[in-house]
């Protein structure tokens, strides 16, 4: 029972150090749903460890209901998590996270697939997730690290980094800038086609006014060329028999 309170008491200390509106432990411990999903899940967590699945789901589905927050009762999770208003919040079964994380509304930990075996992020030390960022698959998020809100995680990212965009991508490692932002130039691979197509339709544009052109200047040449022919013909006729003369006709 030590333990138990003394893990409590860490819970609700973790509150105060993260969020200037918390007032008094009275409205943190019966306002707080991200509390009380954290609460409700080592419950859960403790049936699904000795394999009552039922039971455990049930208590996970009763948390979800109450707080808006879906936690897999096999998730493991570390000491001192904070969920910030947490509604939309869903983290996998397979899913680790470390000691002092910090997770905003609407994260998802989730996997990309119906493999077996371990198929959510594992979230390390100190590690802050934005508000709708997406951490998508098997792999590592490092210690330290910040996730940007509204971010789409698909690959590992190292310690002390920061990342942000959709796909994520690194800007700050080791508090050195790899990347600077632009958020009125962020990627987007739909345009970036459409741009491409449109040169593309340019460049043939150009290319059959090129053609057009020189199909033009060919007829014009050949036109000139067949009126000189008749002409030649015509002043070579014969003005007696109205023949044309034969030599002429051969030169020509």
């Amino acid at each position: 029972m030590g333990r138990i309170r003394k893990l409590i008491q860490s819970d609700i200390q973790t509150v105060f150090e993260n969020d200037p509106a918390a007032r008094s432990k009275f409205e943190v411990v019966f306002t707080y749903s991200g509390l009380h999903a954290i609460w409700a899940h080592r419950v859960a967590h403790w049936f699904f460890r000795r394999r009552w699945f039922t039971v455990a789901r049930m208590i996970s589905q009763v948390s979800r209901f109450m707080t808006g927050i879906e936690i897999h009762p096999g998730a493991s999770i570390g000491e001192r998590l904070f969920i910030d208003h947490g509604m939309g919040v869903v983290i996998g079964e397979t899913c680790i996270i470390g000691d002092d994380v910090v997770i905003y509304q609407g994260v998802t930990l989730g996997g990309t697939g119906k493999e077996k075996g371990k198929r959510h992020p594992t979230i390390g030390d100190n590690v802050v997730i934005g508000s709708g960022a997406k951490v998508l698959g098997s792999f590592t998020v490092g210690d330290n690290s910040n996730i940007g809100a509204n971010s789409l995680v698909l690959r590992e990212v190292p310690s002390n980094c920061t990342v942000v965009g959709n796909p994520g991508r690194i800007v700050k490692q080791n508090g050195i800038k790899i990347d600077r932002l632009n958020h009125t130039q962020l990627p987007d691979p739909v345009i970036d086609m459409l741009r491409s197509m449109e040169e593309e339709i340019t460049g043939l544009k150009t290319e059959l006014e090129r053609m057009r052109q020189h199909i033009q200047v060919n007829s014009s040449g050949s036109s000139v060329n067949d009126a000189r022919h008749e002409k030649t013909i015509k002043q070579s006729m014969n003005s007696s028999t109205g023949q044309p003369d034969l030599k002429e006709v051969k030169q020509i």
